[in-house]
């Protein structure tokens, strides 16, 4: 039988595997030993077992998450008929299930993402006009807002420059997502290379300035889902301008760029 499934549903069968295990524990008290792994196939072999296991265990408590659970005692009937060529199903409607599930849990995570989106849109908003009324804040044309926490002299960078920077990034609630500080060096990049916060508001600095930018959403990731900063994020950065590199170069350069800034 072909395999029809698709990693959203794969967990839910291989899944079998460990509670078959699990079961046969309960019964088996010989089972209680660890198994002895000498040779490298034999550590191999176990090595295949551990690393599925390991991620049909996270990928299963993801599909939870969404709603999605299923009968564990007939994920397990399911796999010991068909190791046993015995199933129940045929190959026709094993393919029409698995890919119900795995359009279930495609419009779970769809809808979820939407929700979520929605209520970041709206708490961005709220912050960056709460923010706007602060003393020393400016606020762009394009929405942009800054605050300047030590101006340095010199001139300013032009979108074709590549600069180097300090930064920290952090979300409103203060949650860090980035940091060169951290990392313990500043880093060099193209400023037209990055997003449009950073390109408009890196121009606004002088060499040894530290402004503190807070970026819409529009001029940041928009909608999209960068892992560590959720869709629809308002991102505020603390950002010290180090150094200019002039020059029609930059859109060539290979130099770093700040993790969360990089264009997609």
């Amino acid at each position: 039988m072909k395999p029809w499934f698709k990693l959203a549903v794969i967990p839910a069968f291989v899944l079998a595997v460990t509670a078959c295990q699990q079961k046969e524990e309960k019964t088996d008290k010989a089972t209680d030993t660890k198994v002895e792994l000498k040779s490298d196939q034999e550590k191999q072999a176990y090595a295949i077992g551990s690393s599925i296991a390991e991620y049909i265990r996270t990928t299963m408590e993801k599909q939870e998450e969404l709603g999605i659970k299923l009968d564990k005692e007939l994920v397990i009937a399911g796999f010991e008929d068909g190791i046993h060529n015995k199933a129940q199903l045929d190959e026709d409607t094993v393919k029409t299930q698995l890919q119900a599930l795995d359009k279930a849990a495609s419009e779970k995570m769809a809808t979820k993402a939407k929700e979520e989106a929605d209520k970041n849109k709206a708490a961005g908003e709220k912050y960056l006009a709460e923010n706007a009324k602060k003393d020393g804040v400016k606020v762009t044309k394009s929405g942009l807002q800054y605050e300047v926490l030590k101006e340095g002299t010199g001139e300013h960078p032009k979108a074709t420059d590549r600069v180097t920077v300090n930064y920290k990034g952090t979300l409103t609630d203060g949650t860090q997502f980035d940091s060169s500080y951290d990392r313990g060096e500043p880093i060099t990049f193209a400023l037209n290379r990055v997003i449009p916060g950073w390109t408009e508001g890196v121009q606004l600095m002088t060499v040894g300035s530290k402004y503190r930018f807070v970026i819409p959403a529009d001029l940041a990731y928009g909608d999209r889902n960068m892992q560590t900063i959720p869709p629809n994020s308002v991102l505020v950065f603390e950002v010290e301008l180090l150094g200019i590199d002039k020059g029609d170069k930059a859109d060539e350069s290979k130099a770093e760029k700040p993790k969360a800034e990089a264009k997609k």
